[in-house]
């Protein structure tokens, strides 16, 4: 096998056989052995019937069903373990990422770079207050970390085989594949490319995800927030103690009159920094602690690929497979 395409679904029905089409019609010109997989991610509309169909009439197309829905980081995560190829693909399934630019990814993959991901030069349909936020993370993210987290980018990307089998050794249950890539090295570059708009419907991706995946970017490859929440407890001590030395000199040496609004003022500015750095410790030990529980990041329902690889060993028993071959 020479390519893997994987393409993350969640409630994509009216966009998968376009999608399909564009991606077997930019596969058919490389002229290589290739596969397409295809992953439900728990959805409710008609996705998984029609992947299922698409893969009763082309033995390329291969398919996951999740039992139900594990998340898009997840779901990126399955098809890359479970994928063939030599070279694998991401890609979303909404068309944002166009299945045209495929082959430059392919062809430059070829001089020699384990990982060449797409960097966004715009991005068609999408409101001023995501981009926005967006180009901050991204921006603060790089700033944070102690990695060189590419900018401007999505998942939508080639690997190599190799960065494959290193992420199957990389078992933290809050995914952020792209900053894992970035984290293993090897020879990476990119190529831009403009963003297109959703062939149809709306995105999943709220923007209660939104903060969610920011937070499991940072958490993972920044000890930023702990840093932060230690140099305000010191400065908050520091401002403490001058209160502390202008109190006696007054007490002493002064007129006081004992105060509501400043005794308040203390109260809620000390407790603030407080339960600040109690939330950020807590969202810490909060990761350590679904880590050490150790549970699958996703179960299969149904799907027809078949274990093959060693790096699909560890998840081989969570599923019912459709074919015992």
């Amino acid at each position: 096998m020479e390519l893997s395409v994987v393409v993350p679904l969640f409630n994509e029905a009216n966009n998968i056989g376009a999608l399909y089409d564009r991606i077997k019609s930019t596969l058919n010109t490389l002229n290589l052995n290739h596969e397409i997989i295809f992953i439900n991610d728990g959805s409710s509309d008609q996705t998984l019937p029609l992947i299922i169909g698409l893969s009763t009439t082309d033995t390329q197309v291969k398919y996951i069903d999740f039992s139900r829905n594990f998340g898009h980081q997840n779901a990126i995560a399955a098809g890359i373990e479970w994928a063939s190829g030599k070279k694998i693909v991401i890609m979303d399934g909404d068309g944002q990422d166009p299945p045209e630019f495929i082959p430059a990814l392919y062809q430059k993959s070829q001089e020699g770079f384990e990982v060449v991901y797409a960097k966004r030069k715009k991005r068609q349909g999408e409101g001023w207050l995501k981009k926005f936020t967006a180009k901050i993370f991204y921006r603060v993210l790089a700033r944070i970390t102690n990695i060189e987290i590419p900018v401007d980018t999505g998942d939508f990307r080639i690997i190599d085989q190799k960065i494959q089998k290193i992420l199957a050794q990389m078992p933290e249950q809050q995914k952020y594949i792209r900053g894992q890539i970035a984290w293993i090295g090897f020879n990476q570059t990119f190529l831009e490319y403009d963003r297109e708009e959703r062939m149809s419907g709306s995105t999943k991706f709220t923007y209660r995800k939104m903060i969610r995946f920011a937070l499991d970017g940072i958490s993972a490859f920044s000890n930023w927030p702990l840093k932060v929440a230690t140099i305000s407890g010191f400065i908050v001590s520091f401002i403490a103690f001058l209160l502390i030395i202008y109190s006696l000199y007054q007490k002493f040496y002064g007129y006081t009159i004992v105060g509501w609004t400043s005794m308040q003022i203390s109260i809620l500015f000390l407790g603030g920094i407080q339960l600040l750095g109690i939330g950020i410790l807590g969202e810490y030990l909060g990761r350590v602690s679904e880590n050490v529980k150790n549970r699958p990041h996703y179960i299969i329902r149904d799907t027809n690929l078949t274990a093959q690889n060693s790096n699909k060993s560890t998840i081989k028993t969570n599923f019912n497979h459709r074919n015992d071959s």
